[in-house]
């Protein structure tokens, strides 16, 4: 779109406003991206990543579907904002002192105009994904500019629209490079970079799916180094939530066994338990809300269902609810039969010694809503159990 000022206009208006443009600049400086103020990779630098204005030419800063650097979607956007934040009875001053100017003077004023311009400029998005691309794929990087570019990465996969271009990009295949890396932080950070790019992302879910990444990922749950081990099982939850193809793979890879195992070990870090209950949560729900999808047999495994009835047992109050949620749902799927809540699970013993132990907890001043939250959860749980066990 044309602009609504001549360059003669514009030029002048530049040249009354720069001031208050450079007032700005420094609060827009690292707003452009969704990077705010992490460092550039290290792959360019960052004078490769500005593209310089010509001041010559006005229409080198405006263009039609490219948004203008600095945040303006347009050199008129510029104007505007700075006109609305200036004074009028200075502005109108400042025209005539500038009428007065001596063509050198005027130059000079270009000058500086133009290098305003190129401090405004700021690399996109995708430039900036590009650049951590680079340096992934470049071999000789040290370690900490490795670890640099994941940390961008991680940050810039939050938008739907960044995620969508990562494979596109040749991220994936870097990234997912990555996971065989000798550093276990290298690996971890990672993970984390799959499972961000891939949470509620269909589109994404299957290109990371495709490349095969499941099986490493599993692997990694089982890592000496606790973060990674959390990280992997992030990843995996992300990957398979509300995917069919994704469960099934999981499935095929004794996953069921990696969560049982999770579950049951009292040893495990209780970040990689919580999150193991959380999936398990996941699966069942997405068995209620898909009811024409072949569940997944392992959910009504009596040894499964033990292995999250147990947790109710956890001296963690925020894990006892995660395995209460998880009972919930396991309770509503056709499939698990009410007897082995009853009798292999001891659901109705399990309950009451919760709601003695909710009760205590209640008349403690500093437990007192949070238990009476999850003594409502506990009732709920109770009703739907013996509902269950009323149709046998």
């Amino acid at each position: 779109m044309a602009s609504a000022h001549s360059p003669a206009l514009s030029l002048v208006l530049l040249l009354l406003l720069s001031p208050s443009l450079a007032a700005s600049s420094e609060e827009r400086e690292n707003k452009s991206s969704s990077l705010g103020a992490l460092f550039w990779a290290t792959g360019k630098d960052e004078s490769d990543l500005l593209t310089v204005v010509d001041s010559h030419d006005p229409s080198a800063v405006e263009s039609e579907n490219d948004e203008f650097a600095g945040g303006f979607s347009s050199l008129d956007g510029m104007l505007q904002w700075a006109i609305g934040h200036s004074d009028p009875v200075k502005l109108k001053e400042k025209a005539n002192d500038i009428q007065k100017l001596s063509a050198e003077e005027l130059r000079k004023r270009q000058l500086e105009i133009k290098e305003l311009m190129e401090r405004l400029q700021m690399p996109s998005d995708a430039e900036l994904m590009q650049t951590a691309i680079s340096d992934l794929n470049n071999s000789s990087i040290s370690l900490e500019d490795r670890q640099c570019a994941l940390n961008e990465l991680l940050i810039l996969v939050e938008p739907i629209d960044n995620a969508n271009d990562l494979d596109k990009l040749g991220g994936l295949v870097a990234v997912i490079r990555e996971l065989h890396h000798s550093d276990p932080e290298i690996r971890t950070t990672s993970a984390w970079i799959l499972g961000k790019a891939s949470q509620n992302n269909a589109l994404v879910q299957n290109q990371i799916l495709a490349y095969g990444v499941l099986t490493k990922l599993m692997k990694m749950v089982n890592s000496s180094f606790t973060e990674e081990a959390v990280k992997a099982l992030y990843a995996i939850s992300a990957l398979i939530r509300n995917n069919e193809v994704g469960q099934k793979l999981f499935y095929a890879e004794d996953g069921n066994i990696m969560l049982q195992d999770i579950m049951t070990n009292s040893s495990m870090d209780i970040r990689l338990q919580k999150k193991a209950v959380f999936l398990a949560t996941d699966l069942a729900d997405y068995q209620l809300g898909n009811a024409d999808n072949a569940e997944l047999s392992f959910l009504s495994d009596r040894l499964f269902l033990k292995a999250v009835v147990d947790l109710t047992s956890a001296p963690d109050l925020d894990l006892q609810e995660k395995a209460l949620m998880a009972i919930r749902s396991l309770l509503q799927l056709s499939s698990t039969k009410a007897l082995d809540f009853k009798d292999f699970c001891s659901l109705d013993e399990v309950l009451e010694r919760m709601r003695e132990h909710l009760g205590k907890l209640i008349s403690l001043e500093e437990h007192t809503e949070y238990a009476r939250d999850l003594e409502s959860l506990r009732r709920e749980v109770y009703i739907i159990f013996h509902k269950k066990v009323e149709q046998v």
